[in-house]
Order: C-alpha cells, then sequence, then structure tokens
C-alpha cells in the first residue's frame, strides 16, 4: 500500500451533520455569510478568522439559524467582559442574547459550573484558542460537559501554527477525533523535547485536506477569494526604547540575560526606569492608551505614576475586573494598565491606537493577542505599539521578534494550503447521507 493510501485509510471521514440554513442578515459581509451557512451545514465546525473579520457576527447568526431550526436554546461561552460586548454587536444585526432565560444565551468560561449541558441543543466556544490556556482539567471539563451537544461552533483568530495542541483541543471539543488519533495519524514527535510534534512530510497534503473538512483558516476575506474592501488595516510602528544603566570605564557591553532567573532579576533592577520611561509617553496625552506588564510590581507603580489610569490585577474580583474593561472600551477610563492574561481575549479597543509593554514575557502568542486588541480590522488610526526593556533584557526581545517571523510564514502556508479546499468546501458542502436502495420487494408476512 502506497503512504498516501495509508494516511487516507487512517483519516478520519467528517460528515456533515448540520442544516440547510435559512436568511442570514443582511448587515453580513459576503464572506461572512458564506461562512456561517458553511457552519450551519456542517453542524460541528471551527471558524478561525483574524481578529477584526466578525466572528461576532458570523457566531450569533448560527446560533440563531440552530434556534430557528430547532427551537431549542443555545449557549455562547465567552472570556470575562466580553459577554456585554457580544449583547450589543446582536443589536445591530436583530439578533437578542441574554445572560438566563433566553434561545440565545451568553455566559462567561469562569461560570462552566453552573451550567446545565444539556439545557442547550447547541453551544458556542468564543475565543476557543482560550481553551489552551486553562488546566487540563479546566479543559477536559469543557470538552466533557458538551460532549453530546448536537451543534458546536468554536470561533477564533486563526491558531498558532507552530502549536498543533490548538488544534488538537479543537477536533475532540468538536467530537472529529481525539487529540492524540490526531498526532498519530499525521505527526511525528520530535526526540529532542516531549512536547514537539513534526507534521510527517508525506502527511501534509492529507492534514490540511482533511483540516478543511471541519474549519475555515483565514486571515483577510481575499484568502477565499472575496474582496477586502474594508479590511485593509492601517500601519503599525513598533518603538523599542531601551532602558540603559550607567557603566564604568572597563564596562563597555552588557551582560545580557539569559536564564528565566537573570532576566527576572533584571526586570526588577530595572523596574521604576523602565515604568518612568512607559509614564512619561502617555504623560500630557489626552488620548486613550492601553499598558501591558507582567509584574504587580510594574502594575502598581504605572498605576501611581500615569495620569488618570485604571488598574486591572489578577486579584481584583470578577465584577470589578469586569467594570473596568468595559469602563475602557466605553471611554470612562481613557488610561488601562493590565497583564495580557487577563485582557488578551476577545475584547475590541480599536478606540486606542498607543499601547505600551513594560517588559516583555517569552510568549509570542500572548504579545500577538495583546497587540489585536487594538490593532484590528475596523481600527481607523495608525497603531503605536511601545516595548520599554532593560539593556539586560535584549534575549526576550530577539526571541519574541524571531517567533514572530517564524509564526508569519507558517501562518500564512497554513492558509495557503487549505485555500482551496475550503473554498471548494464552502460551495459545496452538503448534508452526508447514506440513500438506501433496495433491491428487494418488502414482503409482510403474517404469523
Amino acid at each position: 500500500m502506497e503512504y498516501s493510501q495509508f494516511i487516507k485509510s487512517k483519516a478520519h471521514k467528517i460528515k456533515s451533520i448540520g442544516f440547510k440554513p435559512g436568511h442570514i442578515p443582511d448587515k453580513l459581509f459576503p464572506f461572512q455569510n458564506d461562512l456561517t451557512k458553511w457552519a450551519c451545514r456542517k453542524g460541528k465546525s471551527a471558524l478561525w478568522a483574524g481578529t477584526g473579520l466578525g466572528k461576532t457576527f458570523m457566531q450569533l447568526s448560527w446560533a440563531d439559524q440552530v434556534v430557528k431550526h430547532t427551537n431549542k436554546n443555545v449557549l455562547i461561552l465567552a472570556p470575562l467582559a466580553v459577554s456585554e460586548q457580544t449583547i450589543e454587536e446582536g443589536k445591530k444585526i436583530n439578533i437578542e442574547v441574554r445572560k438566563s432565560e433566553w434561545p440565545i444565551q451568553i455566559t462567561n468560561y469562569e461560570q462552566l459550573h453552573n451550567i446545565n449541558p444539556t439545557d442547550y441543543i447547541g453551544v458556542v466556544l468564543d475565543e476557543s484558542s482560550i481553551l489552551k490556556s486553562f488546566s487540563s482539567k479546566y479543559k477536559n471539563l469543557i470538552i466533557d460537559q458538551f460532549y453530546n451537544t448536537p451543534y458546536k461552533l468554536c470561533c477564533s483568530a486563526t491558531p498558532s501554527p507552530n502549536d498543533f495542541t490548538e488544534i488538537g483541543n479543537h477536533a475532540e471539543f468538536l467530537n472529529i477525533c481525539s487529540r492524540s488519533e490526531m498526532l498519530a495519524t499525521y505527526f511525528v514527535h520530535d526526540s529532542k523535547t516531549t512536547q514537539k510534534w513534526r507534521l510527517k512530510g508525506h502527511a501534509e497534503k492529507e492534514f490540511f485536506k482533511w483540516l478543511s473538512t471541519w474549519a475555515v483558516m483565514i486571515n483577510k476575506p481575499s484568502d477565499l477569494g472575496y474582496e477586502n474592501k474594508g479590511y485593509d488595516l492601517p500601519p503599525l510602528n513598533i518603538q523599542q526604547h531601551i532602558i540603559k544603566k550607567p557603566k564604568d570605564e572597563w564596562d563597555v557591553f552588557p551582560d545580557l540575560a539569559s536564564t528565566l532567573n537573570e532576566r527576572r532579576q533584571a526586570r526588577k533592577e530595572s523596574l521604576h526606569e523602565r515604568c518612568q520611561k512607559a509614564a512619561d509617553l502617555k504623560n500630557g496625552s489626552d488620548v486613550p492608551w492601553l499598558y501591558w506588564c507582567d509584574l504587580n510590581a510594574e502594575s502598581n507603580l504605572l498605576y501611581k505614576l500615569i495620569d488618570n489610569s485604571i488598574e486591572v490585577q489578577g486579584s481584583d474580583k470578577k465584577d470589578v475586573k469586569k467594570e473596568r474593561l468595559l469602563g475602557f472600551s466605553s471611554g470612562k477610563y481613557p488610561v488601562l494598565v493590565t497583564k495580557p492574561k487577563i485582557g488578551q481575549f476577545g475584547l475590541n479597543w480599536q478606540h486606542c491606537n498607543n499601547m505600551v509593554f513594560v517588559g516583555l514575557s517569552d510568549s509570542f502568542e500572548s504579545y500577538y493577542q495583546a497587540v489585536r486588541r487594538c490593532y484590528r480590522f475596523g481600527q481607523k488610526k495608525e497603531v503605536s505599539v511601545h516595548i520599554v526593556i532593560s539593556e539586560k533584557e535584549g534575549n526576550v526581545l530577539l526571541n519574541i521578534q524571531g517567533k514572530e517571523k517564524r509564526a508569519k510564514i507558517l501562518q500564512q502556508r497554513m492558509v495557503d494550503c487549505m485555500t482551496d479546499l475550503t473554498k471548494e468546501e464552502i460551495t459545496n458542502t452538503s448534508k452526508s447521507t447514506l440513500e438506501y436502495k433496495p433491491k428487494k420487494k418488502m414482503e409482510v408476512s403474517w404469523m
């Protein structure tokens, strides 16, 4: 047997279990309309669309179609503070969403323990990539609780191209196959590390073909042959501010921090200088600013140094977090200081075009998601991203830049590999059924 034939024999056959959709709100762009209809016909699917491409409109329209088709309820799970934004977006397309006792309901992931999954015929995971940020226990709880839910939709930005765990989590939630089955079929384990998997060279084509049967990946409308009108991003300017420490005449080159402990120490040593520089960038300005930090000490000091700022910490109560995050969204608070792990998912802050990273972690995804809160389709102004780091932290910056370059290349490759397959899926998807053709006339015998 040829290797390609072997892969095909192992691949899971994904059947459409959905339904023919009705009228989709006119406000949706053609690509949004077609993707929503495709998701309805599939029944269980993933929409991986770049930030600002209208995932909220699509998921609400999908939920509305499921409710009309089944006359039963649909639940949307979303990150903290995103529920209110989704409710407001629904009003724009005349789809009502409430937090309880309504056909389309929405709640935060943190409320999962209060949910009875049997109350819902369908479920939407908003910002579904959040699954890999949860502990395995929490992730498994989501997968297990909605295992028998007939209709499922995952909505997220395009997944990290070098993190196949995220794709595996989606496949498992959607009942496509388990993560381990996916890895065993299409990937080979990298012996250098216990957590790295590489796509088998001969299996690449079959993997993307399989993926395109239940997921759509799109960074911009033209990826699928649609017009990009209205989806052109403004320029993105990234400025680095290096805080240098005074040297003696023999200290010509700084010792770059290489280990995690050395980086932490470097950040502590430059704490006041970095925060003061970051605060000086905004003070005197009357437009919104967003500050990202990693350490509580950075957050506390920035809050003290920056005029008219509000701070959101992990220790704050949920209601406080929500009020302040939404307050920044509405313009009530002109300056927000928080951490990426608190505000990096789901929030739309196109009203702000100035942000500052007061130090960087090694997570490219965290950096990418944080930038995309403001730099997303719908942003009308040029976006300025300031990165304030100490001289010793140069390795962290180089690491992030390297990851960003590799991610862009790999992600575009994934989109390119799936484009033709996805176009075919969107235009030709139909519900898979087995036609019964009897060969003998039925006879009824009476005992």
